[in-house]
């Protein structure tokens, strides 16, 4: 059984957590304790309702406000798939959290309030789960039970979605009238809305296909550990250990080791502790290879076919995240791409996305938190690397302040 990760965003109050809430309800995903800890936490509400956004919304501040702070996962199955679910705030302030949590998603649901219909945050969300290359796109249109159930509501806000996905070249959409909180179209059909002849919302989350978004093409695999156990039994033995992020290794493949292009041959792979004769992204394994090689932490082994892009000059997309500090030409940070940490230093600002209407603002001196630039940056050696478009998992980085520590900036490198 393969695991869907998605991820909900949009607005303030569009019901992000309480849609996750009604599929954990709906699909009898919820212990019994965790259940009755929500029943006596709606009680303070005072309508009788259970209040379903209790299950992602875990903070004592979520709570007492009604709204998501922080990133909330959840876990749950169904005879059919594993699901990971992402609960994302919607404040502008915290599309940060956003941005973490989309990074590894499968499939992005972007809620939107019936009555409101397509608002800035829906447009700042979409850009960003384009410019993460989510390959699936799913908009639920919620609180269709405020609107009246109405097909020309719904409509209207679909038509209006249709050509902002064509903006931004959104392929692979979705979009399904929905009340979260009475449960329409969720898991089960909604009575109310005859007039929608299409999948629930369960229905399509259990079939979409994700095993074809893999990227099998390039073999790339970030060094994590150099095994060299000097023990009796295995005296010569040198394994290179790490998560496959693409592609195919097998064994026998002649390999490219980067950033130093030295060459070998894969004499044996093991996945925990046993020997096989290829494996896949994303697997776990130790890569023996046929000559000593100097390799070491965040050295990148790469299948000697598609060779990845080497270059100390790397043009990005960013997301910056720091609201502390501003991102101005001939700042320094760590570069942090795969498992390996180099210096880096910001060389340009060639332009900045407006979220309104996705023109290009040239002529920016600075970034500030949530703002979406192209930026080029100069790195202190050379980084093996691919466009993100083309391989997500050799294409991401982020941008480390070199005194505080703190992640300030996500990136999605460039050809």
């Amino acid at each position: 059984m393969d695991i869907l990760r998605f991820i909900t965003a949009g607005s303030v109050d569009d019901g992000k957590s309480t849609l996750i809430g009604r599929l954990l309800y709906d699909t009898k995903s919820i212990l019994a304790d965790q259940m009755e800890a929500v029943e006596r936490a709606s009680k303070t509400r005072g309508d009788g309702e259970i209040d379903l956004a209790l299950l992602t919304d875990g903070l004592r501040s979520e709570r007492e406000q009604g709204i998501t702070i922080d990133v909330a996962y959840k876990y749950f199955q169904t005879p059919n798939r594993k699901f990971i679910s992402i609960d994302a705030p919607g404040h502008i302030q915290y599309t940060r959290n956003m941005v973490t949590g989309a990074s590894n998603a499968d499939l992005a649901i972007i809620l939107i309030d019936a009555r409101q219909g397509v608002v800035e945050q829906t447009r700042r969300h979409s850009l960003i789960a384009s410019l993460l290359g989510i390959p699936h796109i799913v908009v639920a249109v919620n609180k269709m039970d405020l609107v009246g159930y109405s097909e020309d509501a719904f409509l209207q806000i679909a038509q209006e979605y249709k050509k902002l996905a064509d903006k931004l070249g959104i392929k692979d959409l979705k979009i399904i009238p929905v009340s979260a909180l009475a449960g329409d179209n969720i898991v089960d059909k909604s009575e109310a809305m005859p007039w929608y002849t299409g999948e629930t919302m369960l229905h399509f989350l259990e079939n979409v296909n994700v095993l074809n978004d893999l990227n099998l093409t390039d073999a790339r695999m970030a060094v994590q550990y150099v095994l060299r156990p000097q023990t009796e039994e295995l005296h010569d033995y040198r394994g290179y250990a790490g998560r496959i992020q693409s592609g195919v290794f097998k064994k026998g493949d002649s390999i490219t080791v980067l950033p130093s292009e030295q060459t070998s041959k894969i004499a044996r792979i093991e996945v925990y502790g046993e020997e096989v004769e290829e494996a896949t992204a994303p697997q776990s394994v130790t890569i023996l290879l046929e000559t000593d090689v100097d390799i070491s932490r965040g050295d990148l082994i790469s299948g000697a076919g598609n060779q990845p892009i080497l270059s100390q000059d790397v043009e990005a997309t960013i997301c910056w995240m720091d609201d502390r500090k501003e991102l101005k030409v001939g700042n320094k940070y760590t570069l942090q791409h795969g498992t390996s940490l180099v210096r880096c230093s910001v060389k340009g600002i060639e332009y900045r996305i407006d979220v309104n209407n996705y023109e290009h603002l040239e002529d920016i001196e600075s970034l500030k938190l949530n703002d979406i630039a192209k930026v080029t940056l100069r790195t202190a050696k050379p980084l093996a690397y691919d466009s993100y478009l083309k391989n997500r998992a050799n294409g991401a980085a982020i941008l480390i302040d070199e005194t505080s520590h703190v992640t300030v900036g996500a990136c999605m490198v460039e050809a």
